[in-house]
């Protein structure tokens, strides 16, 4: 699933081909849980509209239009935003890729999965967005209208002190590595950054929350932000679906520290990294060096 530097490396690099363009013509798939807004009222409420900015919240995008409104866009869980003509294995099916030769990439075409797909006024480059899994969503939001995906969200993780997390964490029976990832507290980490942020913390995954010290919690934003920026710096984790907005892949997935390498030395001390469950969530860690 596309964590905050995912989600800020599709706003940075796909801002230029939205903001300052007006959008021509809306083409959708038929209506689905994908749409929080119809298709067709989608199609009236943009057609025509000015892009004037593309802001990310947590995990969500929020482009504002020249009238007020805002379009409020969500990755999901394999969602992909990007300009036609990218090229990228990631961006084809299954089917697709096995028919394909070794040194064959060819450009996009839409398909059945690309369920928004944007024209400009101006003739130039469209934007798309395909979800085969469809969990990603789109909202056209009126004038002075929220969203509760909104409105329940915490401070940003890229803005959060170890100050919040403390204060938000006293009394919490719950383990830390699920506090980490509950939206309306910090928003924006997911699950790769959370187990990469509570090694480089040294701090295990299952600690109780109120258990963690003032100390324990400002080295915990601290090593959760530097993970975070540092994906941003390297692209973000192409691990499974997530392709930037020119095609590229990825590459903080190469620099992971524990997140899926059970049973792989620990980089420091080289003990097994170890591999549990948590909120559902598959959770990695060092046993030796967080406690």
């Amino acid at each position: 699933m596309p964590e905050l530097p995912e989600v800020e490396v599709t706003r940075r690099r796909i801002a230029p081909l939205l903001v300052g363009r007006r959008i021509a013509r809306v083409h959708t798939t038929a209506d689905s849980y994908f749409f929080l807004t119809p298709p067709d009222a989608l199609a009236r409420g943009l057609e025509g509209r000015e892009i004037r900015a593309l802001e990310r919240r947590g995990k969500y995008l929020v482009a504002q239009l020249g009238d007020g409104q805002r379009l409020m866009l969500h990755l999901g869980m394999s969602g992909q935003l990007f300009a036609d003509g990218a090229r990228s294995l990631r961006l084809l099916s299954a089917t697709s890729r096995a028919s394909l030769a070794p040194d064959e990439q060819p450009g996009f075409e839409p398909d059945a999965h690309t369920h928004l797909r944007l024209t400009f006024a101006d003739a130039g480059a469209e934007v798309l967005f395909r979800d085969v899994r469809k969990f990603g969503k789109v909202r056209l939001l009126e004038p002075g209208e929220s969203d509760p995906r909104l409105d329940r969200l915490g401070i940003d993780a890229l803005e959060a002190s170890g100050d919040d997390l403390h204060a938000g964490s006293r009394g919490r029976r719950v383990a830390i590595k699920n506090l980490l990832l509950q939206q309306s507290l910090i928003a924006g980490i997911g699950n790769i950054y959370a187990d990469e942020g509570l090694f480089l913390a040294g701090i295990r995954p299952t600690r109780a929350a109120r258990r963690l010290t003032r100390p324990d919690c400002a080295r915990l934003v601290e090593g959760v932000q530097r993970v975070l920026r540092r994906s941003i710096d390297t692209g973000g984790s192409s691990i499974s679906d997530f392709v930037s907005p020119d095609g590229d892949d990825g590459a903080y997935q190469d620099e992971r520290r524990v997140y899926a390498r059970t049973g792989e030395p620990c980089p420091q001390c080289a003990t097994p990294i170890r591999r549990i469950v948590l909120a559902q969530r598959g959770t990695h860690y060092c046993p030796t060096c967080q406690r």
